[in-house]
């Protein structure tokens, strides 16, 4: 990426996770179009009045500026937040899914603009209950192509519900092959299936 001190306005990105740092801070990992994966020190970010807090939130466009540091870690100094999504249930379970996919199968600060758009478009068909399979099928046969560990068959129909439980058990298989540890979220959506 950029050298130290360099500041990147505006970028489009999703929060993918938050866990705080300090007192009053959160390490924010973020997804953006233009500059990949990346955590960002959100300064302040827990006090009850910040303008940050309200902001930070998984699954809604924002439009976020930082300065780059000399480590891994930079500092985020403006975040907007553009128009909301709402996620409920199921939604929500297998938008988490999708959010530790990118962070666990993405290298730092690569820039993937084509998952990035079948992110948004993935979060768009959840919020618009249309059927989850088809929808995760479809981002994570994406994700591996284009993180480069894609399967060896041409892209398959997403909608045929017939062919999802084989599609849907291939995915598993490369997926756990590329993973030292399961996903978490995936037993959560396993276990929801059953409700």
């Amino acid at each position: 990426m950029s050298k130290r001190g360099t500041r990147i306005q505006d970028a489009s990105a999703y929060v993918l996770h938050a866990s705080p740092w300090r007192e009053t801070s959160l390490i924010v990992q973020c997804f953006s179009r233009d500059h990949g994966l990346l955590a960002l020190v959100a300064k302040g970010a827990k006090r009850p009045y910040s303008v940050l807090r309200p902001v930070l939130v998984a699954f809604q466009p924002l439009w976020l500026s930082w300065s780059v540091g000399a480590g891994d870690i930079h500092t985020l100094t403006r975040a907007e937040s553009g128009p909301v999504r709402l996620l409920a249930g199921r939604a929500m379970m297998s938008a988490w899914y999708l959010n530790e996919l990118i962070m666990r199968l993405l290298a730092r600060e690569d820039p993937h603009p084509g998952v990035y758009d079948a992110y948004e478009t993935a979060l768009n068909a959840l919020s618009d209950s249309r059927p989850h399979a088809a929808v995760l099928r479809r981002f994570e046969w994406l994700l591996l192509e284009q993180a480069g560990y894609g399967l060896d068959t041409p892209a398959p129909d997403f909608d045929d519900a017939t062919t999802e439980p084989v599609l849907r058990q291939a995915l598993r298989e490369r997926l756990d092959e590329l993973l030292d540890t399961p996903l978490r979220t995936r037993q959560v959506l396993m276990d929801l299936q059953r409700y």
